[in-house]
């Protein structure tokens, strides 16, 4: 009897300790896939969240024409495009000799600290100007930009200013910069319009410093750097010129292409992957080529009074946020901006300080004769030294060979 207890009594304990088992194990297979669900919708909404404001616009390069577009006025993020208009601030002061490819710049605490993708500079190390071109255009370096910017202007700030007031010059109305490199901040904005100005305007004024956008790989401190430019190599006549991205602006890209003798500027901003920007842009490229005209007819973008450009920048600073905030309104209100400027006015002055202003100034031919000699006293530019740059042709393509003069 005894016997027959304790063995009922086991028996119970063991099954009690399986079904406490069992409940144990069902409760977490359940946690565990709900976990597996609530991750997979958690990714899944991030991924449907994910969705940049897309533009285009494609220029014939030789008429100035638009050939295609979509939202080209609509506010947008440059990323890593903003890189173009610091190397043509650097170009400026190669051109006029201020800077030379060989110049070691040095690199603050600052420049080192900007976050990848970068060449890895630390402080006190010094980089030549032509590395940090290469570093910009293949790697998309933000601490050699931060490094450029600080050597032009002393710091990244008052680089950004210098930016801004010479994208007004050149009529970049909408685009307004924050910084060296692209890194992400909510003042810094533009529109694929403006972007194709910028790409058109750095071929005509620099054609010799333009080719180091067709740098397919650097080779720095015994690393080789590939471009992120895919279609570098990839598409017929494709010479440059800038990838960019961060999340709130999506992938971007500036394309040049000169196929025979008709030259096409393209821009795509907020594609949704790398893949997909480049293959939009190949599209656009191929569908408007034939659409391009084969003799360049249109004047090379020129630079108005930049005494305007310094006012621009001051209503920039006040006005940015708004912009972003609201980008109908925004563009909207630029056309009466535009209207502001063009009644931005000297007044008339009386006649007799006409009379006098006219009888100071100098017969316009020894005007000419003076600008014709000042030309042809300025040393040329020395030639490039390093790989496609320096073999090609270099007086057959257009551009100036002195600071831009105001229109």
């Amino acid at each position: 009897m005894l016997r027959t207890t304790l063995a009922s009594s086991r028996a119970l304990r063991v099954c009690a300790l399986g079904l406490i088992t069992f409940t144990t194990a069902i409760l977490i297979s359940s946690e565990s896939a709900e976990a597996r669900r609530y991750k997979h919708r958690r990714h899944h909404v991030v991924r449907e969240s994910y969705s940049p404001q897309f533009s285009s616009i494609i220029v014939d390069g030789n008429s100035g024409a638009v050939l295609s577009s979509n939202n080209p006025d609509g506010i947008r993020r440059p990323a890593s495009l903003t890189k173009i208009m610091t190397l043509y601030l650097l170009f400026e002061r190669l051109e006029s000799g201020n800077m030379k490819l060989d110049t070691e710049m040095d690199v603050s605490e600052h420049a080192s600290e900007q976050a990848p993708t970068k060449l890895g500079l630390k402080p006190g190390q010094t980089i030549k100007v032509e590395d940090a071109i290469k570093g910009l255009v293949t790697r998309s370096a933000n601490d050699a930009s931060v490094v450029i910017a600080e050597a032009i202007a002393g710091d990244e700030a008052e680089f950004a200013r210098l930016m801004t007031r010479k994208a007004r010059a050149l009529g970049m109305s909408k685009t307004t910069y924050r910084n060296a490199s692209g890194l992400p901040n909510d003042e810094q904005l533009t529109t694929a319009r403006d972007q194709a100005t910028l790409g058109r305007a750095i071929q005509d004024r620099f054609p010799r410093y333009y080719r180091y956008f067709a740098t397919s790989v650097f080779n720095y401190r015994g690393q080789a750097i590939r471009n992120h430019n895919r279609l570098l190599g990839n598409v017929e006549g494709v010479d440059g010129i800038k990838t960019g991205y961060t999340r709130a602006s999506g992938f971007n890209l500036v394309s040049s292409m000169r196929r025979g003798n008709r030259h096409l500027i393209g821009v795509v901003l907020g594609g949704r992957s790398g893949g997909s920007r480049d293959a939009t842009m190949r599209n656009l490229l191929a569908e408007n080529l034939d659409k391009g005209a084969t003799k360049r007819t249109v004047a090379a973008i020129s630079e108005r009074n930049p005494a305007d450009g310094t006012v621009d920048v001051a209503e920039a600073d006040t006005t940015s946020r708004q912009a972003e905030a609201a980008q109908p309104a925004f563009a909207a209100a630029e056309p009466g901006l535009a209207a502001m400027q063009t009644t931005r006015s000297i007044a008339p002055a009386k006649p007799s300080l006409m009379a006098a202003a006219a009888a100071a100034l100098p017969p316009p031919a020894a005007k000419v004769e003076a600008s014709r000699f000042e030309q042809q006293a300025r040393p040329e530019p020395a030639p490039l030294t390093s790989g496609v740059i320096q073999t090609q042709q270099i007086s057959a393509i257009p551009g100036s060979a002195e600071p831009m003069k105001p229109v």
